[in-house]
């Protein structure tokens, strides 16, 4: 079901690391130009949610290059103000390239028939919801951007600039930018906001896992409250 070559090669592991020390304390626009200069074989796309602060890196790479591919997944249960966002900023940014991936519908009616496994295992939905259609919306590319950041804390507090991620490159050109900096860019740019930001949705995932934030939380705290994952998958090794 998910990508068999979950362990990188080590010549693609040293390749990364060698653009993690180039590019440690780079601009998030330098990180991107060097990924698509490095010529990877099928080129590169950016994964995005359009969630709260995805707004920065898809204006980033409007920038760098608006015909970057830009790969969302349509899990069946995200807010209409996500779909409704996505729209917006796909067209706000001059972005050409949108591949929208959903769960496979067999797969969906044997593990998830009344769409009720969120409940009774969260791993399981979003392995099925997300991580395998990732694996597919990925195949082909040498590399992937996502939006990832330090200040989010947990399992992303150290994660690198650039790193191997299977059979590919995985870069967080924001990995550096903090809450201020992340706020500082939309009001810099006049991005628009998420519809949700507004109600205090910090971080916005699929409905039945998202919730509210209080002030002073972590900007994930609203996502699978409660529990103990912090993840959906996407950027684990599996």
């Amino acid at each position: 079901m998910f990508d068999a070559a979950a362990v990188s090669d080590p010549v693609l592991v040293e390749r990364a690391a060698e653009l993690d020390a180039r590019f440690a304390k780079a601009r998030p626009h330098d990180v991107i130009e060097a990924l698509i200069e490095q010529n990877l074989p099928g080129g590169i796309a950016a994964v995005s949610s359009f969630g709260t602060e995805s707004a920065v890196l898809l204006h980033i790479v409007s920038e760098v290059d608006p015909s970057t591919p830009i790969l969302f997944l349509d899990t069946g249960m995200l807010f209409d103000e996500t779909l409704t966002y996505r729209d917006q900023l796909m067209e706000r940014l001059g972005l050409t390239d949108l591949r929208i991936f959903t769960p496979n519908e067999e797969e969906l009616a044997r593990v998830d028939p009344d769409r009720m496994l969120w409940a009774s295992d969260t791993d399981a939905c979003c392995g099925v919801r997300k991580v395998e259609p990732l694996d597919r919306a990925l195949r082909g590319f040498g590399g992937w951007l996502n939006g990832r950041k330090r200040y989010h804390g947990d399992t992303r507090s150290s994660i690198p600039v650039v790193e191997a991620d299977g059979p590919r490159i995985k870069a967080n050109p924001l990995a550096l930018m903090g809450a201020q900096e992340i706020q500082g860019y939309f009001v810099k740019h006049h991005l628009p906001l998420h519809p949700l930001q507004v109600h205090g949705f910090a971080s916005i995932g699929c409905m039945p896992c998202t919730s509210r934030t209080a002030p002073g939380e972590n900007v994930r705290a609203g996502r699978w409250r409660g529990s103990n994952k912090t993840e959906c998958g996407i950027h684990i090794k599996h």
